[in-house]
């Protein structure tokens, strides 16, 4: 496999797991992570506003039982989005949520609109990550997605710093899932089991009362 850079690595990632749309709104920490997207089968589409691509990625995840995605950048772009993460905890919708952030050796010094995001959707997502090194990212996607569509479903989170994002990487994304466990039965599902045949119908109370001794006729 040679080398390319870890936003592509990424895209191939999200498309391994079957993700077809992305919805929100780019920024410059996420310029590589759109650039892969335009060159991948993932249809990135635009919001005006990022609350409303979180609500998107949610209504997706509800109607095909598969993670929504959406996107946001750092600072306001990922406050703009806890909105509807939290609401996707709420009524247990299978999310991804992707941030973007400002370099890993500049977060130390407070730069512009950097805040601690991470932190920030603890209380609102399953299980949420920083990534820190290119190398992960095949194991962080699968789990993040894993975490996201198991019982009972909700949101996760990955931020993106733009420098790893950036970084050469040689790597693959993992095999595709097979047999994906999904927390909603069939329609059709019936347990095959004795306890399951149904109950004769006993007498009604009114027809017991009449042949109690002493009863009124």
């Amino acid at each position: 496999m040679t080398e390319r850079k870890a936003s592509d690595l990424f895209v191939e990632c999200l498309e391994a797991e079957g993700v077809r749309h992305v919805f929100g709104i780019p920024g410059e920490e996420t310029l590589d992570l759109n650039a892969s997207l335009d060159d991948s089968s993932i249809t990135f589409i635009p919001v005006r506003h990022e609350q409303g691509g979180a609500y998107m990625a949610d209504m997706y995840g509800r109607l095909t039982r598969r993670a929504g995605v959406c996107l946001g950048t750092l600072g306001p772009g990922a406050t703009n989005l806890t909105t509807a993460v939290a609401d996707a905890l709420l009524d247990r919708s299978p999310l991804v949520a992707l941030t973007g952030q400002a370099d890993l050796e500049r977060m130390h010094k407070e730069s512009h609109q950097h805040i601690d995001v991470v932190s920030m959707f603890k209380p609102i997502t399953k299980w949420n990550v920083r990534l820190n090194s290119a190398r992960v990212i095949p194991e962080v996607v699968r789990k993040a997605f894993k975490v996201a569509e198991a019982q009972k479903p909700g949101p996760t989170h990955i931020e993106l710093p733009e420098d790893v994002m950036a970084e050469e990487v040689d790597g693959a994304p993992l095999p595709a899932r097979g047999g994906r466990r999904r927390p909603w039965p069939a329609g059709s599902y019936v347990p095959a089991s004795s306890s399951a045949r149904p109950c004769r119908a006993g007498p009604s109370p009114s027809s017991a009362a009449a042949r109690r001794p002493g009863s009124a006729r």
